[in-house]
């Protein structure tokens, strides 16, 4: 008995690489659940595991572990609240929107599905939000709607005046709220899971996909595809964004809000060539800056010279509001990428080196067409600044995807790590 047959499972069960989360992760999963049950040995727990639905159950509980907030990147919710507007009901009389959140976790975001909403008077009978997550505590918790200060954790709270009563230890969310979400217990990686088709008017699935390996994201991605409308909206994380360009799907030009369209069979890519990209090996990255909470620190490549002690202090970044970065930004974000490019050489010939610059000119490579480019520019982002996350992460995306699986592995993982370290 070996640990590698817990951590198969668990990828057959749930559809976890292992070695994303590091496979310390598993084994103290394992550890503890065996402490729970009293069991010694490993092969007998093993046993124990296949002849007990309960105990794979607890075991699937150990393995995950929680990260989610209320309004966690508010844009994406500002974007929701904008599509769904007085136009699309006057488009749409009498139709409910449905949405989904996939995984909801301890609910922060189905409910903050219904705030923005609400709070941008979307007519309350006509919103519909299903909540699934394959963990049974935290559905337990988020049919609670009771919530303790670490998952408030941005700036502007008057969320909370409106829609929660504070109580002992926390604060409880209102049932009108409440009674806008259902929440389910379910698998993606079943084979039932959520039967029906072009059911969704948007779908959350924000920092699912990272966790699988590519041939379970596709599988995931094309259980998505059946389940949005074809006018329908996919949100997902800032690392998932190439993945989500790679399958075919069309950005839906929201800045900052990652999300994503099925191709339009007249222009674009047809949904049934989606699975072709299985055997896809070349990234196409969005351009415009939309990696900000994304966080992969990478070590430096092997091949990389030491930087000197000037160079571990990067050159400061164009301030806010800079006109000429701010005019290369909308020529990416309008697809005008020879433009947007020599206008990023342009900054760098004139300024000197700048980790912000060098981000943006490797954003648009990527989206062009030329990762090996976009690879360069991303490494020398990092020399500058070796924890610039939006390089990290998409640097990551260019290494699994040509093939560099392990390299993709080690930056997801401590991607973790530098996450807990700086929120």
């Amino acid at each position: 008995m070996q640990w590698d047959d817990f951590k198969l499972w668990l990828k057959q069960a749930m559809g976890l690489d292992a070695s994303t989360v590091g496979p310390s992760v598993v084994e103290r999963a394992v550890k503890t659940r065996m402490a729970a049950c009293k069991r010694h040995d490993l092969a007998g727990y093993w046993h124990f595991v296949q002849e007990s639905p309960e105990e794979r159950q607890e075991l699937i509980e150990a393995v995950i572990v929680p990260e989610t907030s209320f309004f966690r990147d508010v844009e994406v919710f500002a974007a929701l609240a904008r599509v769904f507007d007085a136009r699309w009901l006057a488009a749409n009389p009498g139709r409910s929107l449905r949405l989904l959140s996939l995984p909801c976790s301890s609910g922060e975001e189905p409910y903050t599905m219904a705030i923005a909403l609400l709070d941008a008077e979307f007519p309350a009978n006509l919103l519909r939000i299903d909540a699934v997550d394959i963990s049974e505590h935290s559905l337990a918790k988020a049919r609670r709607g009771r919530y303790g200060r670490n998952s408030f954790r941005g700036g502007d709270v008057r969320f909370r005046d409106r829609h929660f009563a504070h109580v002992a230890g926390g604060w409880q969310l209102s049932d009108t709220v409440r009674g806008h979400v259902r929440f389910i217990h379910g698998n993606a990686m079943d084979s039932t899971f959520l039967p029906g088709q072009a059911i969704y008017d948007a779908i959350f699935c924000r920092n699912l996909l990272i966790y699988f390996d590519l041939e379970t994201q596709v599988q995931v991605v094309e259980v998505l595809a059946r389940l949005v409308r074809q006018d329908g909206l996919l949100f997902v994380g800032p690392a998932e964004t190439g993945l989500m360009l790679n399958l075919g799907f069309v950005s839906a030009q929201m800045p900052m809000a990652f999300a994503f369209r099925k191709p339009d069979t007249r222009t674009d890519t047809p949904a049934s060539q989606v699975p072709a990209a299985r055997t896809a090996t070349t990234p196409r990255t969005p351009a415009r800056v939309d990696a900000a909470a994304a966080a992969v620190p990478r070590p430096k490549p092997a091949t990389a010279p030491a930087p000197s002690k000037a160079a571990t202090s990067a050159p400061p970044s164009p301030p806010a509001g800079d006109a000429a970065l701010d005019a290369a930004q909308r020529l990416a974000d309008g697809g005008q990428f020879a433009e947007a490019a020599t206008a990023c050489e342009a900054l760098l010939k004139t300024r000197g080196p700048s980790t912000t610059v060098l981000h943006l000119l490797g954003l648009v490579h990527g989206a062009n067409g030329q990762p090996a480019r976009a690879e360069d520019c991303f490494r020398k982002a990092l020399y500058l600044e070796p924890d610039h996350e939006e390089s990290l992460m998409h640097l990551a995306l260019l290494l699994e995807t040509r093939g560099d699986i392990a390299g993709g592995r080690v930056l997801r993982l401590r991607a973790k790590r530098h996450s807990k370290a700086t929120s």
